[in-house]
């Protein structure tokens, strides 16, 4: 089945770039363009996209503001924000408004794929070249805060130890022999985690253990 794709930037020789990248793409098609936020909710309505590939700085609406507006209407449609921006709290106001993805304009044709199956498999997606400072700007804002107890997720204290060893890159086998576990067991409770979260991807878990401060600077 294809996904569909709405293009909104304000720059016509991007949108034009896009739709290009995109036609090489197997699976993928742009069914339509708008050159400002302040057309997304009417496109949407009638063109019903899978996908919104959206710029952040536009004249009249930003990319923000239309985004809002977008997630207060209940579309479940999925955003990618395709932008030059690379300042941490823009970012993170663009990931915490609804945005599923952050893709910077510089990336490449394969990399706006796999941002693409990303979002189309339900998973999160940040380029490469901010997933880091996201996450530490992520963590400065949480560092104050309290840490929950184990009740408020619903979580063991073996999956919330687990899910801080994910969170910290730590691989399947990695966590097994540290935790003198075997791998099984920690396949096991990897996906009780994500089941009980229904959270399925590294970034969705990265990001809930910043927000919900299971993690810390310390971490």
């Amino acid at each position: 089945m294809t996904c569909r794709l709405l293009l909104v930037d304000d720059h016509s020789l991007i949108r034009a770039g896009v739709r290009a990248l995109v036609s090489d793409i197997p699976g993928y098609t742009v069914v339509g363009e708008a050159d400002d936020g302040d057309q997304l909710l009417e496109q949407v309505r009638q063109l019903a996209p899978d996908i919104v590939l959206l710029d952040i700085s536009m004249r009249s609406t930003s990319g923000l503001d239309a985004l809002t507006q977008l997630r207060a209407t209940g579309s479940t449609c999925k955003v990618l924000i395709l932008s030059m921006h690379t300042d941490p709290d823009l970012i993170m106001r663009a990931l915490e408004s609804g945005a599923h993805g952050y893709l910077l304009k510089d990336a490449t044709a394969t990399e706006l794929e796999q941002a693409l199956v990303a979002l189309r498999n339900g998973e999160r997606y940040l380029s490469p070249a901010i997933a880091h400072t996201v996450i530490n700007q992520a963590l400065m804002r949480a560092q104050h805060g309290k840490q929950p107890g184990v009740d408020r997720h619903n979580l063991t204290a073996r999956q919330l130890e687990i899910l801080r060893l994910i969170v910290r890159g730590k691989s399947t086998r990695e966590i097994a022999a540290g935790l003198g576990l075997s791998i099984k067991t920690v396949e096991t409770h990897r996906s009780q985690i994500m089941k009980r979260l229904q959270i399925y991807d590294v970034a969705g878990l990265v990001l809930f253990a910043v927000r919900e401060k299971i993690i810390s600077l310390d971490d």
